[in-house]
């Protein structure tokens, strides 16, 4: 809902793709910086306390912008600043999330444990645009920020009814050897660097569909906030698709990596179509399906990662995954929305898609007989 609100409310403020995709960039780069550490935290102190610290703060921002749009006081400053210590809470919060919660499900759930998790997270992405369209028209950004706070406290809730643990035992050394140490770990294994390096082409690549919806709503289809939470509702409910696929084949679910690049050759494909598309039905069937293409590539790649470490190291190793796939999205974000501004978003999208092509193309054709991906 907020991610609706604001990216129409940037858009609103400065009529300009490169500030959305500046405030996108603001959201997600504090991982560039800060996530290998919150990886570390993670396998050093209580996992479920590090989210906890995490969900407050995410909360308190929501319910900041909402007073700000509220007293009449909202700028674009304001935006980018809440959009940077949201971020940076995530960045600590995120590593823990991701190594918390393999440990509630036996070894041979996970697969199915991260694509329930996908799951989850793609049916808000449904549900949210759904309740801001009314939300956006009746109550106005504020409302949307307001409802967003309001939610943490059922995610408080609910980390609170987890039992409490032991930290995972991630070692006694300094944070900087801890940190050496996971590096080192994915350093010296093929398959880990080549999901790290897939992760980052992918998610610089995807995540600027996802970004110019709403520039495509108002400027190729002539609409507005309705078409834009539409569109993302439309992705998310590809998204789901693709998650319970995955969920109901995970236990026969082989050569994963083989499965992850030919997703990754599906999207681009989707994108660059749907960067080309001027038909409001098609363009709705190419979200679906790239969002189901890329809940298959991004949950095969996590399950390799999850279950290639074990837990005193999954903090690390999941942080470094993410910081890739995370890290990602702000330059992806940032390169994107400055090329918008001068050849147009249908342009920029349409070579992301040429390039996921290329590149899940040519894994796939050199992929590895047991199905792991390598570089």
């Amino acid at each position: 809902m907020q991610r609706v609100a604001q990216g129409w409310l940037v858009l609103t403020l400065t009529g300009s793709p490169f500030w959305l995709g500046m405030d996108a960039f603001l959201g997600d780069a504090p991982f560039l910086a800060f996530s290998l550490f919150g990886g570390v935290l993670a396998d050093r102190a209580e996992r479920r306390r590090i989210l906890l610290v995490s969900q407050v703060v995410q909360m308190s921002c929501a319910l900041g912008l909402m007073a700000l749009i509220l007293a009449g006081q909202v700028t674009l400053g304001s935006i980018l600043a809440l959009s940077f210590l949201s971020g940076l809470a995530q960045a600590f919060g995120a590593p823990a999330f991701q190594a918390l919660f393999p440990t509630l499900v036996p070894p041979e759930e996970i697969p199915k444990a991260i694509a329930l998790n996908s799951i989850q997270f793609n049916l808000a992405r449904v549900i949210g645009p759904a309740i801001a369209g009314v939300a956006f028209h009746q109550l106005g950004a504020a409302g949307c920020m307001g409802l967003n706070g309001l939610s943490f406290v059922a995610v408080v809730a609910a980390l609170l009814a987890i039992p409490r643990s032991p930290a995972a035992g991630g070692g006694e050394a300094s944070i900087l050897e801890g940190l050496k140490e996971g590096v080192g770990v994915v350093w010296r294994r093929r398959d880990l660097r080549g999901l790290v390096g897939l992760a980052l082409l992918g998610s610089a690549c995807s995540i600027p569909l996802v970004t110019f919806l709403p520039v495509f709503a108002r400027e190729v289809f002539h609409a507005g906030a309705g078409r834009y939470s539409a569109f993302l509702s439309a992705f998310g409910c590809g998204a789901v698709l693709g998650g319970l696929v995955v969920a109901t084949t995970a236990s026969r679910m082989r050569r994963r990596g083989f499965i992850g690049a030919i997703g990754l050759f599906a999207y681009g494909l989707l994108t660059a179509g749907f960067g080309l598309s001027r038909s409001t039905p098609l363009s709705f069937a190419f979200l679906v399906a790239a969002g189901a293409c890329l809940m298959v590539v991004f949950s095969s790649f996590m399950t390799l990662v999850q279950t290639s470490v074990g837990d005193s190291l999954r903090g690390r190793v999941v942080s470094i995954y993410g910081l890739a796939f995370r890290g990602g999205m702000p330059i992806g974000n940032l390169a994107a929305g400055a090329a918008a501004s001068v050849a147009g978003a249908p342009v920029v999208l349409v070579a992301c898609g040429v390039v996921l092509l290329v590149a899940g193309g040519t894994v796939a054709a050199s992929r590895r007989k047991d199905g792991v991906v390598s570089m």
